[in-house]
């Protein structure tokens, strides 16, 4: 049974700190790139940032310099490391599991798998 368990988020104020987890079981991990996706209501759903098996990494124009995408592979982890977050970075952040051959994407058309969302709030 495939599971994206998310871990993490929170309500911090502007300039502040959060970090997501997500553990990953039931398929070959490093079959996959792990992504991060963010809603808001009424927006449409955003890629944040991605991590490929080897590492490669590739980030939304939005949080490059701010967010950073971690994993640990024997863990079946990914992270994401939010700083110097602001009210604009609210929303639902989901972390998904993308065929290796898709790509290094951001769409959120791609993902094979989705885990269940976790909260974030910056308040200003």
């Amino acid at each position: 049974q495939v599971q994206l368990m998310v871990s993490g988020g929170g309500s911090v104020q502007s300039g502040g700190s959060l970090r997501l987890s997500c553990e990953a079981s039931g398929y070959q991990y490093n079959e996959y790139s792990h992504a991060w996706f963010r809603q808001s209501p009424g927006k449409k759903r955003e890629g944040v940032a991605n991590i490929d098996a080897a590492g490669a990494t590739i980030y939304a124009d939005s949080v490059q310099g701010r967010f950073v995408i971690s994993q640990d592979i024997a863990a079946n982890t990914v992270h994401l490391q939010m700083r110097n977050l602001n009210p604009e970075d609210s929303g639902t952040y989901y972390c998904a599991a993308i065929q290796q051959s898709r790509g290094l994407t951001l769409s959120p058309y791609e993902p094979t798998w989705w885990g269940l969302g976790t909260q974030v709030t910056v308040s200003s």
